[in-house]
């Protein structure tokens, strides 16, 4: 097994933390180095640079074209797991769509994702997402954007699985 296959190491504090399995730390980390860097550079922090480095589903693009480029190379589904991408479906005012890793499932209907530039220029970690659609099939969400408040609603395509190739 290659050191880029293997398993991150866990640690105690990290079950304490409340950081679940199917997150790879060191990707996390890594997706939050490079924020810092090009922070500390004065450049844009986007989405899909943090997605992409964060869960490891190597796609490219604007996040409004991830659901449908990841298809035949990505498992998806509209089941949240953590380390997965939520892939947002692009609106009115949110055109290049936008893509989060969920960091956290913490109920059939609730989930934490870690993402970039919902806050400009910025990485919210463990925000927490609920699901609002009809059907309980993570059609339509609504984020907590500030504590206590969550925003309007936004639709969802569904959840890109990292390293799992579709059959």
């Amino acid at each position: 097994m290659t050191a880029a296959c293997s398993k991150p190491t866990r640690h105690k504090a990290d079950i304490v933390m409340g950081i679940p399995e199917g997150v790879d730390l060191d990707k996390r980390a890594m997706a939050l180095r490079e924020v810092e860097t090009l922070q500390n550079a004065g450049r844009r922090v986007w989405c899909v640079p943090f997605a992409r480095n964060a869960s490891g589903v190597q796609i490219r693009g604007d996040a409004h074209t991830w659901w449908a480029s990841a298809k035949g190379l990505y498992e998806r589904s509209t089941r949240p797991l953590a380390g997965a991408v939520m892939s947002f479906r692009s609106t009115k005012g949110m055109s290049l769509g936008h893509v989060a890793v969920v960091s956290k499932v913490i109920s059939d209907r609730e989930v934490l994702i870690d993402h970039a530039n919902w806050s400009r220029n910025k990485v919210s970690l463990g925000m927490s997402v609920i699901d609002v659609s009809d059907n309980n099939d993570w059609s339509h969400v609504r984020v907590m954007s500030t504590p206590g408040a969550y925003g309007k609603t936004y639709p969802v395509n569904g959840f890109i699985y990292p390293d799992r190739a579709e059959g």
